[in-house]
């Protein structure tokens, strides 16, 4: 299956389909979840909606752009095309993943699921046949787990941050913003810890050195956006919070990315 330049093409083909099937059904659903939150007394997840979708829909349209690149790769046998295709891939995978919940949640179709099967399909076969160890891609799946859950955990300040903000007169009477102020500085510190968790992913796929403080950086990132929200949150609910399997899961990374197998694995001498 290494440097199978026609079975590239071919998952190129589908990364094509999948951003245009990302654009079509996100279109389609855009107002529909927008509605159905708002009808159900739920103004700040609709709101929420209206920038995350947007800006997927983009992302998931931009990677099936670059898949038709890839794709013309793959036709003139290119080497780095398995590789860009990855990212397409990638970024695939987080277009057509996250605007399922949000549907789900309102009782409506998921169909951005296709986008995500799709996308995995072209994921793991762009690997296969760029030749990348069985080991990388275990270590990089469970990276990309990270990669799409610390994404969520920043999703999910803009609603908090909506449904936490206090009016002028309502601030004179209890001034304790503290945790409204917390979700609109732990969003963007999510945000960017998940495109840590994807450039890392794209480093190891390459076996680079620089990989591990990437993939450290990120794994802090994600532990300092989502652990202090979680634990405040299972305060909150009194029970186990859906902030908290990103920091975890980004833990149980940065102590297999100290390990001097890791290590070795991913090039550093």
């Amino acid at each position: 299956m290494k440097n199978n330049y026609k079975l590239g093409a071919a998952l190129a083909a589908i990364g094509v389909l999948a951003g245009i099937l990302c654009l079509y059904f996100l279109a389609a659903t855009y107002n529909t979840v927008i509605h159905t939150h708002f009808d159900a007394g739920e103004w700040e997840e609709s709101n929420t909606v209206r920038v995350v979708y947007a800006i997927l829909g983009w992302l998931g349209t931009a990677a099936g752009a670059l898949s038709a690149s890839v794709l013309w790769g793959f036709i003139k046998k290119q080497d780095w095309a398995w590789f860009w295709g990855s990212i397409a891939a990638t970024i695939l995978l987080l277009a057509g993943f996250f605007p399922m919940i949000p549907a789900a949640d309102s009782g409506l179709p998921v169909p951005t699921l296709w986008v995500f099967l799709l996308a995995a399909v072209m994921w793991f076969g762009m690997l296969f046949i760029g030749g990348v160890d069985k080991k990388i891609m275990g270590l990089t799946f469970t990276a990309g787990l990270a990669y799409v859950l610390t994404f969520i955990d920043g999703v999910a300040p803009l609603s908090k941050f909506q449904s936490t903000f206090q009016a002028p007169e309502a601030f004179i009477q209890n001034p304790n913003t503290f945790w409204n102020g917390m979700y609109v500085l732990s969003q963007q510190v999510n945000w960017w810890g998940a495109a840590a968790w994807a450039v890392f992913i794209f480093a190891a796929f390459k076996q680079k050195s620089w990989s591990v403080p990437v993939g450290i950086f990120a794994a802090v990132m994600s532990m300092i956006g989502g652990y202090p929200m979680g634990i405040h949150n299972v305060a909150e609910v009194q029970r186990f919070s859906m902030f908290l399997p990103a920091p975890i899961l980004s833990t149980i990374l940065l102590i297999v990315l100290l390990l001097p197998g890791t290590q070795k694995l991913l090039g550093v001498k």
